[in-house]
């Protein structure tokens, strides 16, 4: 079952110049509970925090965002009335996760941010469970070589010294990653293992 992100008390930034209907979309977001800034200047996150970044792409530029070229680190929706690719390349570029049409109409906000903020988690989450893979990839070759150890030390096949490693693992409630690491540099002693 999928849960619907709470929106209520997060702090929203604005990018756009003041009008009517940047007015009105202020509003609305104060009716969801939502607390806007709104300024066309670039933003500073540490000036200005903000849990969701609302841009507009129509007359955004390359520095108005902090994290340009890099992944936003908060969830952000593209304010757009023009159809031009340039424009919806640039809020894709930018790390946008929705679009709000403009002239803004105040039932498009809501789903806006729900999909930003749901994309956004998502994207987090898939990204530190990346990170946690290759760092166990990376470590690969430490579980090999406190194999072998474990294989000389107590005289046993690849199969059964891997099977210790894991108990060991399992034992000390570590990877085995980090149980390798810690066999190889002395802090685990192989005997353990065996």
């Amino acid at each position: 079952m999928t849960v619907i992100p709470d929106l209520v008390g997060l702090k929203v930034a604005i990018l756009h110049r003041l009008d009517e209907g940047i007015g009105r979309l202020v509003r609305q977001l104060g009716l969801l509970g939502l607390e806007a800034h709104v300024q066309w200047t670039p933003l500073d996150l540490e000036a200005t925090p903000a849990d969701i970044v609302l841009v507009d792409a129509d007359q955004g530029w390359s520095g108005l965002l902090p994290w340009s070229g890099e992944p936003a680190p908060v969830p952000m929706v593209a304010l757009l009335q023009s159809e031009a690719p340039g424009r919806v390349a640039w809020a894709i570029s930018e790390g946008a996760l929705s679009i709000l049409p403009k002239p803004v109409v105040p039932a498009a906000v809501y789903p806006a941010l729900v999909l930003a903020v749901a994309a956004h988690a998502r994207a987090v989450e898939a990204a530190a469970r990346m990170e946690r893979l290759e760092e166990r990839l990376r470590m690969r070759p430490l579980v090999h070589a406190a194999v072998r150890s474990i294989e000389m030390a107590v005289h046993c096949d690849e199969e059964a010294a891997y099977a210790a490693l894991r108990r060991a693992a399992m034992k000390r409630r570590i990877t085995i990653e980090q149980t390798a690491a810690e066999m190889l540099a002395g802090v685990i002693p192989l005997s353990e293992a065996g």
